[in-house]
């Protein structure tokens, strides 16, 4: 009969443990004597970097020595480890410099293997030095995988905060300090535009929308609001063409982009005309895709937005007349006439050719064509809210009663 063999033990060495436990010391000197004789951004930081940096260190090789002991599931590492290191340790310090900070740690440890085990029990600690390493550089890319979702779910909020603060109109101190910190940098015009937002817009739609806006623009904020689309663009240049290829990121409907602004702050004017137009642009079935806001003037103010109200005066009605010449004149009968030139000229007994030269001084003044129908619509808006907005003639006084 042959008798079974008993298993060796698996623990390790008492003698090595206790030595380990008595060079933690020493061996924290060293790592931070060797950090800071190999890498040379280590020297760089500032003292409370290092100090932090140091503390994980030492850390590191005090929890080496429990877990040499008693060698268990991995999960303590994340929070014993790293649980002293500082939130903001994670922006100052990459990934890649953190690895770098453990290879060093390990290296130091095994150069003191000879001192810290006898002969036999060398390979074992070598080998649990480079298991126990592994497990922290998961720890490590688990830390800064973490602290890089925190950031970027801080980062969302903080955008959307100032989405909503320039859509509502707010210019404060503290506006300022979030265009700031979400790291706005175009000193360039701002343009908004808007839209309908697809069905399901995921974190990876979010990403290719902000990879090909940063192609296209300076700097971008993305804002989803419901269903709707807000992109605030800085420093475009060739704006028909960007417009035209981010219009096709948007969900279905029209899209609507906003007169330009100086500046981030001033953008709510941009964001306002652009859901203005948004709004009304369902009364014009044709209108290209995306459309401005300043296009939709006619279909905002018989919605009701004033501002489109006093942009046709400012901009279209009170020209017109300053210009004199008969042009409001010319401009009011053509329309009325069914857009006939001999008709306007019968009306204005003048020749067929004069009538031609004051409708494109028309254009000249106003930047509208009316002979093109869909410009004349709107010169022929601004004709009806100019004369609304006179102070209606003064009615004569009727004669009082006979006495």
């Amino acid at each position: 009969m042959v008798t079974p063999k008993t298993p060796r033990s698996n623990l390790p060495d008492a003698a090595t443990v206790d030595r380990l436990r008595t060079k933690i010391g020493a061996l924290s000197t060293a790592t931070l004597q060797q950090l800071d004789a190999s890498l040379p951004w280590y020297r760089s930081l500032r003292p409370d970097e290092r100090s932090a940096l140091g503390l994980v260190a030492q850390k590191g090789i005090a929890s080496f020595v429990n877990w040499y002991q008693k060698p268990v599931s991995p999960a303590w590492v994340l929070s014993d480890v790293f649980g002293t290191a500082p939130t903001e340790l994670t922006r100052s310090i990459s990934l890649q410099k953190a690895l770098q900070l453990i290879r060093v740690v390990v290296q130091v440890v095994e150069d003191q293997v000879p001192d810290l085990a006898a002969d036999a029990d060398q390979g074992p600690l070598r080998e649990a030095v480079l298991r126990y390493s592994r497990e922290v550089a998961f720890a490590a890319a688990d830390v800064y995988a973490r602290a890089a979702e925190t950031r970027g779910s801080w980062d969302t909020r903080l955008e959307a905060l100032v989405v909503d603060a320039i859509l509502r109109g707010e210019s404060s101190d503290a506006l300022r300090s979030r265009i700031a910190a979400v790291g706005w940098k175009s000193q360039a015009r701002i343009t908004v535009m808007v839209g309908s937002s697809p069905a399901e817009p995921n974190a990876m739609f979010l990403n290719e929308l902000r990879r090909i806006t940063g192609r296209l623009a300076e700097d971008t904020l993305v804002g989803i609001q419901g269903d709707r689309l807000i992109l605030v663009l800085g420093g475009v240049e060739n704006r028909d063409n960007v417009h035209r290829k981010l219009s096709d990121l948007f969900g279905p409907g029209p899209v609507v982009y906003g007169p330009e602004s100086a500046s981030l702050v001033a953008a709510s004017s941009s964001a306002q005309a652009a859901f203005a137009g948004l709004t009304a642009a369902r009364a014009w079935p044709s209108a290209p895709r995306p459309v401005a806001a300043d296009d939709l003037w006619p279909e905002r103010v018989m919605s009701g937005d004033d501002t489109a109200r006093k942009a046709l005066i400012r901009n279209i009605y009170r020209p017109l007349v300053n210009a004199s010449n008969g042009l409001e004149e010319t401009l009011s009968a053509y329309v009325t006439l069914g857009h006939s030139l001999e008709a306007t000229s019968r009306e204005l007994f003048v020749h067929a050719n004069t009538v031609r030269y004051r409708l494109r001084r028309v254009c000249d003044v106003t930047g509208w064509d009316p002979l093109l129908p869909r410009e004349a619509f709107v010169l022929q808006t601004a004709l009806v809210m100019g004369r609304l907005s006179q102070p209606p003639a003064g009615t004569p006084e009727r004669p009082g009663p006979r006495a």
